[in-house]
């Protein structure tokens, strides 16, 4: 966009243990049957006990005892790359062979250009009619797809090459973010809403408002599909969503605050919203930017070692902006 889940049993144990019956047949048949039998019913059930509980507390630890939607994560830079100041970043992908594709926007300046992730030069690049402004991007197969802001107007490009392209008309109410898991595309407006369109068609087959604890996350901006989740930019935030397709509700939180505030530390005071998402899937690896930010950062998640104190609301859902 623009500038600016176990039910534990309870288990009773029952004892098949008696005391031996104080008469000579007891004291002389010490290996009776009976005896026997009820040794290996005590067993059994001792060991049952301890395959329950071993199951129970396996599946706590895998599922922990948080809701998803509490999962709140930083991050930790492990590599920057360059990245064009200059490059007013609206979406961003990843094609391999350490190879991004980049939408960019502002009226004059909107292109789509391929570039090489470790040097950050641009490899090619299709510039916009000044009319458009650049929104976001994804990639399926050879066929890169891109919207505009406060237009219903697409593009779709030639991976290979940017020249050849032709012009699309698409259902949502304004063109920000585009992602894809291969089968369809994700997109969104600037509003709470996560769209599912038809990459054949280019139709809207479904769509789901996105909530965190019953509120709406509106101004959902750049999008990235990461192993089985969509993950959205939130504009004018350091926040990144991480949100369940099938339904839109948000799984958890990215914060990023530390990557801008240290450009800004460094002198960087020209730098504009954190805005770009991408995910190298055969190495696991993502990277992130801003608008006219001036490095490219790959990341990782963790969890924070001690609890959020803070109003996720607040910091990451912000009111809903009009244009």
């Amino acid at each position: 966009m623009a500038s600016g889940s176990l039910r534990k049993k309870s288990m009773k144990r029952s004892s098949y243990l008696t005391k031996p019956r104080h008469n000579s047949m007891a004291h002389s048949t010490p290996s009776s049957p009976l005896r026997k039998f009820t040794l290996v019913l005590s067993a059994i059930s001792i060991l049952s006990v301890f395959v329950v509980l071993s199951i129970s507390s396996n599946i706590r630890s895998v599922f922990g005892t948080k809701r998803p939607s509490d999962q709140i994560y930083a991050v930790e830079v492990v590599n920057e790359f360059p990245h064009d100041p200059s490059a007013f970043t609206q979406g961003l992908l990843y094609a391999g062979n350490d190879t991004l594709f980049e939408s960019t926007g502002l009226k004059g300046h909107s292109s789509v250009r391929k570039v090489a992730l470790r040097t950050g030069k641009v490899e090619d690049i299709h510039k916009m009619q000044n009319s458009y402004f650049g929104e976001g991007l994804t990639l399926m197969g050879e066929r890169l797809f891109q919207v505009t802001w406060l237009e219903k107007t697409g593009f779709i490009y030639n991976r290979n090459d940017l020249s050849k392209f032709k012009k699309f008309t698409h259902q949502m109410q304004d063109g920000w973010g585009l992602a894809t898991d291969g089968k369809v595309i994700f997109g969104t407006d600037g509003t709470s809403t996560l769209y599912q369109i038809n990459p054949q068609t280019l139709k809207v087959v479904e769509a789901h408002t996105v909530k965190y604890k019953g509120d709406e996350v509106h101004n959902l901006n750049e999008l990235e599909y990461v192993n089985g989740e969509v993950w959205a930019n939130v504009w004018q935030t350091d926040c990144i969503a991480r949100i369940s397709g099938k339904d839109g509700m948000v799984l958890g939180w990215i914060l990023l605050p530390n990557l801008r505030q240290g450009l800004i530390a460094a002198g960087e005071m020209s730098i504009d919203v954190l805005n770009g998402i991408a995910w190298d899937q055969e190495r696991n690896r993502i990277f992130v930017t801003g608008k006219l930010w001036p490095k490219l950062y790959e990341i990782k998640l963790h969890t924070m070692k001690t609890p959020f104190k803070g109003d996720i609301k607040r910091l990451c859902m912000p009111m809903p902006v009009h244009f």
